[in-house]
């Protein structure tokens, strides 16, 4: 059976586990909501675990809510720049940022107009790297229940918390703040580098049959 799931920025190691040992159907056709990986992803700094969120031209008014299809991105901060170089100070260190850092960069440099495109090129790159197939079929049309599919959409939801035993990996700051869970698969990419695949097949999924 398929599994139903969001795109996201950067998907976290939850989300790629999914990823990683199911066949995928993307949704595409949902409301936007705040406070979700559809915007954001969270990675390992000298200081902790530290946000990095995509700015979006919000609307209002008479038009309301948006579809996640439809949401734009506001180019009009230098995100991209900032991000990029969060990244770099972060994991520059790190075993394989540099095996890597020539793959992510071009995608700090394309203009993106639209949300779910940027997340859903960017999960193609990191699908590419890390040896795992990369889902092209998406729905077409919204449904609240999808009864022939193992609906797992309530990952993308930042707030929150789900029981997912993960195991550890060395992290570039976990002398100063230990093992940090759940961030973004880069951390385990440029950490692991060629055994980031093994190591997100192997992580229990038991949380999608609660």
């Amino acid at each position: 059976m398929k599994t139903l799931l969001h795109p996201t920025y950067f998907p976290d190691i939850v989300a790629f586990s999914v990823l990683a040992q199911n066949e995928i159907m993307w949704e595409r056709h949902d409301n936007y909501q705040k406070q979700t990986y559809r915007n954001r992803c969270y990675v390992c700094t000298d200081q902790g675990r530290h946000m990095l969120n995509i700015p979006i031209k919000h609307v209002g008014g008479e038009q309301g809510r948006q579809k996640y299809n439809e949401v734009k991105i506001d180019n009009s901060y230098p995100w991209q720049v900032q991000h990029l170089k969060t990244l770099q100070t972060a994991y520059r260190s790190s075993p394989f940022f540099e095996f890597y850092e020539d793959d992510i960069m071009p995608l700090f440099k394309k203009k993106f107009d639209f949300l779910l495109d940027a997340n859903l090129e960017i999960t193609k790159v990191l699908c590419e790297l890390l040896g795992v197939d990369f889902p092209k079929e998406k729905t077409d049309h919204y449904s609240k229940e999808h009864p022939d599919l193992v609906d797992a959409r309530f990952l993308v939801n930042a707030k929150k918390d789900i029981y997912f035993d993960q195991q550890s990996y060395t992290q570039v700051f976990q002398d100063r703040h230990g093992f940090l869970k759940n961030v973004s698969v880069l951390d385990l990419l440029f950490n692991e580098g060629t055994n980031a695949l093994s190591y997100l097949k192997n992580q229990s999924l038991t949380f999608l049959n609660a």
